[in-house]
């Protein structure tokens, strides 16, 4: 079968999903449908938003499905109504089997991370978070229990001590759109050798990457300087790590912290000397114009870039010019 002959279905919502769809409409693959997520009210309007994935089927006028509920019977007759060979997913909601189970050639799925590790929403996040220095993207076969299918092919790739999720979240999205057609390609080919998870890795020490919320982004000063600055990485630039601000006056101010560095006792960002420990966790030290810096359960961490609520984000210079805390302030 030649790839303009297999009729693809394709899922997805967020920017990580829209690269793969291009690379197969713009490489000649027969995407007959795209399904992505209804819209969502966004902005202090409310106004409807279009998904990035529903942005590109629209401008390159694919059919489009929104379903509320994917077991919906309306739903699911209209896709079937597609003839789908084969269904693929990146980054969408997990299917039931009706859905997952409909084509011919199966569904396959684009996963950001070397499965079987950081299963779950947010790999890429987690990756960071935990310091890894190597990450990747892995196609694999949808089955009953999420991201456990077996496994068609594996990208890996390096983290550099200077990415955060941003970074390594677009350096995979761009891999993922040509690991997708390859993939397409080997099953056009019938040369696919899928392999379980188990063979893989040691699946007693999995990791996993469960869905972030507003209280995993709150930096606990308690904690080594090292797993502070990975934690500001693997959530730069979004959701972004927050930690608050307490003047002497106990008023409290809920900052977003976008990129740290560590820092021992005589390496603050000017080369002046912060206090010794032992120093309270939170507690603060600046000159006023070049450094801020938190100390942390066993060192110092400057703040390189900072948001405060209601302004934009800024560097640590530029939030010192019109913004003075000082060693009676604290972070909590």
């Amino acid at each position: 079968m030649e790839k303009k002959d297999l009729r693809i279905v394709y899922m997805g919502t967020p920017d990580f999903a829209v690269e793969a769809l291009r690379c197969l409409v713009e490489g000649g693959y027969n995407v007959v449908g795209v399904i992505t997520m209804p819209d969502k009210p966004a902005g202090r309007g409310h106004k409807l938003q279009y998904s990035p994935v529903k942005q590109y089927a629209l401008d390159h006028n694919l059919p489009l499905l929104q379903p509320e509920r994917l077991k919906d019977e309306a739903f699911v007759e209209a896709l079937r109504s597609w003839k789908a060979d084969l269904q693929i997913v990146v980054a969408f909601r997990m299917l039931p089997e009706v859905v997952w189970s409909m084509p011919r050639l199966g569904t396959f799925n684009l996963h950001a991370s070397l499965l079987p590790q950081y299963r779950g929403a947010a790999p890429i996040n987690w990756a960071v978070i935990n310091g890894d220095t190597e990450t990747g993207i892995t196609t694999f076969f949808l089955k009953h229990e999420i991201d456990t299918g077996e496994v068609i092919q594996q990208v890996r790739v390096p983290i550099a001590p200077e990415d955060n999720a941003g970074t390594v979240h677009d350096r995979l999205m761009l891999l993922g759109g040509k690991l997708v057609t390859e993939t397409v390609d080997h099953i056009l080919d019938g040369t696919i050798h899928s392999i379980p998870q188990e063979e893989l890795a040691d699946c007693s020490s999995l990791r996993p990457a469960p869905k972030i919320f507003k209280e995993t982004c709150r930096l606990q000063w308690n904690q080594p300087t090292l797993s502070l600055h990975n934690l500001v990485r693997g959530l730069s630039p979004y959701p972004a790590a927050w930690s608050e601000l307490v003047n002497p006056n106990g008023e409290r101010l809920s900052v977003k912290i976008f990129e740290t560095a560590p820092a021992s006792y005589n390496t603050t960002m000017d080369g002046a000397h912060p206090a010794k420990a032992p120093v309270l966790p939170g507690t603060l030290q600046t000159d006023g114009k070049h450094y801020l810096s938190v100390a942390t359960s066993d060192g110092w961490l400057n703040l390189l870039q900072l948001q405060l609520p209601g302004k934009r984000r800024l560097s640590i210079e530029e939030l010192l010019r019109g913004f003075h805390p000082d060693a009676s302030w604290r972070m909590e």
